[in-house]
């Protein structure tokens, strides 16, 4: 009994780990999701961005106005660079975060099959007693019947 309580109380710490899992996992797939919505507003404006300068430079520009584009558009770049990095991060803490709750839930089957191996032990044992008291039973009857027999005339 003491091993079955013991394997409760790591099935329901198993558990709570695997909650910790879940709520780890959404919180990496908001973040994952975050990212890659950021990612792709930035690369939606730099287009944007790009194709209204070129349609402008198209009808004419000064020399300054060029530099100031070009040096937007690296700050751009940079900022697109560094979000797809953050995107990427994101997304292997989201893996991460699989791998880790699928870890869990696989502990925790095993618990879980370990306490119903236990259980059936039990049963077992408890089915093995059973028998053995009828059977006890059955031979004691069998005895006093045999007593009775040998006392009593025929």
């Amino acid at each position: 009994m003491q091993r079955l309580q013991s394997l409760q109380v790591l099935l329901q710490r198993e558990q709570q780990q695997c909650d910790a899992a879940q709520t780890a996992l959404r919180r990496a797939d908001d973040g994952a999701r975050r990212a890659r919505e950021q990612r792709d507003q930035l690369l939606g404006y730099r287009g944007e961005y790009q194709a209204r300068w070129t349609a402008q430079f198209h009808q004419g520009g000064t020399m300054d106005i060029l530099m100031h584009y070009r040096s937007f558009m690296q700050r751009l770049d940079q900022a697109v660079a560094l979000q797809m990095r953050q995107a990427e991060l994101c997304d292997l803490q989201l893996a991460e975060a699989r791998r880790e709750l699928l870890d869990c839930e696989r502990r925790a089957a095993s618990v879980r099959k370990l306490i119903e191996r236990r259980l059936a032990e039990l049963a077992q044992v408890g089915r093995q007693r059973e028998q053995k008291a009828t059977d006890e039973q059955a031979q004691r009857m069998r005895w006093q019947h045999s007593q009775r027999d040998r006392l009593m005339p025929q």
